[in-house]
């Protein structure tokens, strides 16, 4: 079982203005045949739909005015050559089509694929048209569209979603923002999407992993007139493979002093379990050295679930300030509570010469207070905190995470990591980064902390904070889904990811040439 299944997907994202100035720059500055890359698309699509669904039924492919429409056109001439039984439904009148568009049109109606217009249909037909589809393709909208669909797009997209079949989505689904991942009405649901020669921001970040399904990118054999990067590239995106890359080798003669002292400052009085969470997960994580600063009634369970970690309980923030001295990292945030103790040990952090990693009630005590702007701190808010933080609303975070992601960055120096679906990495002078995937069983309680721990132990091998949320994330997202695939979704628990760690960094070491595991040349 996984969350998303990532197929080949390039590393370089655009903006939906991006992708079509690489269209553009395609057909006006490298002579490529506009029609021809429609045709190269509708066969691409069509490859995928026989891929997943090799008897697929009736297909109903619903299209729009544009070359999105053209697309659809051409992919129900693919089926019908094939033998499959295939209509297309017009949103759009066919007859006011022009360009690459209306000859796509034009080729279907010669080939004797039916064409039915949306305006033409009575209630009754439409539905029947509906009922009797095995598997819809949605060429309604494509890459350019903004706002919220309007009649009759809006129905066909709400129909296609109540009836409850399959979805090849032919580029992006309809609805959808290519730039944001956000949705201003209803979005369709794909099963599949099929997207080509440039990947953009919105598919796999905000709403976009819920929509798009199993996402599938073809360049259409373009790579090499695109490699001078024409356009200028909106994120990166990164999963564990590639982010594994950064983990830093270890010397055979190695010792602890070589992989970081970090301190996590959590659990205020009933919130214990937070700081145990994140001070086993830095000390899965590589850290030479690991201390947990807790409430004294902590101290004994942390000791009795992972001994390897340093506990000290305190009750006063001046006590803290000894112990930071000693600190490569610090973590601060997990369950300190937002009353006087978790106020005192944000203060003594805040002073302290470290980097640092914030999360969780650190960053709620850090929207009630004058912003403070450092370049040696990560925070890692949720879309709630996020809000808190630049006094707006989920909705308006959620609308647009990478610029929500910037303007934490502006307000709060340092990197950002912001948390969900596509979590987006903000760092000053560096091209945002998206992690490739999402995992719905990590919605629970627990799970931030476990990444607040990578984080902290991570800061103190890699060479900066945003290499340090580039793996840390990736890596907490592939232990998640590897933990689902015995878990599942609904039973996952922080615990599990955290048991799943050790192979994810080991499956990561077993590929790195440059660490040698064989031990024949030691002495027994």
């Amino acid at each position: 079982m996984a969350s998303t299944r990532i197929n080949s997907l390039p590393d370089s994202l655009y903006t939906a203005d991006g992708v079509q100035a690489l269209d553009r720059f395609l057909i006006e500055e490298k002579g490529v045949d506009g029609f021809g890359l429609m045709q190269q698309a509708a066969r691409a699509a069509f490859r995928q739909l026989l891929r997943r669904w090799p008897e697929p039924g009736r297909i109903v492919v619903l299209c729009g005015a544009g070359n999105n429409g053209g697309d659809g056109y051409l992919i129900a001439v693919n089926a019908l050559q094939h033998g499959l039984a295939a209509e297309c439904l017009a949103l759009a009148d066919p007859g006011r089509l022009s360009g690459d568009a209306g000859r796509a049109c034009k080729a279907a109606r010669d080939a004797g694929v039916p064409i039915l217009r949306w305006a033409d249909l009575p209630v009754a037909e439409l539905d029947a048209l509906f009922d009797r589809a095995n598997l819809f393709v949605d060429a309604l909208l494509g890459t350019g569209t903004r706002g919220a669909p309007r009649a009759p797009f809006d129905e066909a997209i709400g129909r296609v979603n109540r009836q409850g079949r399959p979805v090849l989505a032919v580029d992006i689904p309809s609805g959808l923002n290519g730039t944001t991942g956000h949705g201003e009405a209803e979005v369709v649901k794909a099963t599949v999407t099929v997207t080509f020669i440039g990947m953009k921001t919105g598919l796999v970040t905000g709403k976009g992993p819920q929509f798009c399904g199993d996402l599938v990118f073809d360049d259409l054999g373009t790579a090499d007139d695109l490699a001078s990067d024409p356009v200028p590239k909106a994120a990166q995106l990164v999963d564990w493979g590639r982010a594994s890359g950064h983990l830093p080798v270890r010397s055979r003669v190695a010792h602890k002093g070589a992989f970081g002292h970090v301190v996590i400052v959590a659990g205020d009085r009933g919130f214990g379990g937070a700081g145990l969470l994140a001070a086993e997960a830095a000390s899965r994580s590589g850290a030479g050295l690991v201390t947990l600063v807790t409430r004294p009634e902590h101290v004994a369970p942390m000791l009795a679930r992972c001994p390897s970690v340093m506990v000290r309980g305190i009750t006063h923030g001046n006590e803290l300030a000894d112990l930071l001295k000693v600190a490569d990292t610090v973590v601060c945030g997990p369950g300190i509570g937002q009353q006087a103790w978790g106020q005192q040990m944000l203060q003594q952090v805040l002073a302290a010469d470290c980097p640092r990693v914030l999360d969780a009630d650190a960053l709620n005590l850090l929207s009630r207070r004058v912003p403070v702007v450092s370049e040696h701190q990560l925070i890692t808010p949720h879309p709630g905190e996020a809000a808190r933080l630049l006094d707006t609303s989920v909705a308006n975070i959620e609308s647009d995470r990478l610029a929500a992601a910037e303007a934490l960055r502006r307000r709060f120096g340092g990197v950002v990591l912001l948390k969900g679906a596509g979590t987006v990495i903000a760092a000053k002078d560096q091209i945002p980064v998206i992690i490739a995937g999402a995992n719905p069983g990590m919605a629970t309680g627990g799970m931030g902390d476990v990444l607040s721990g990578i984080c902290g132990a991570l800061a103190g091998q890699l060479p900066d904070l945003a290499a340090t949320a580039m793996v840390a994330a990736s890596a907490h997202l592939a232990a998640a889904d590897l933990a689902s695939e015995s878990r599942g979704f609904m039973a996952l628990l922080p615990t599990d990811l955290m048991a799943a760690l050790p192979a994810v960094y080991a499956g990561a070491e077993q590929l790195r040439p440059d660490i040698h595991r064989d031990r024949s040349d030691c002495d027994e």
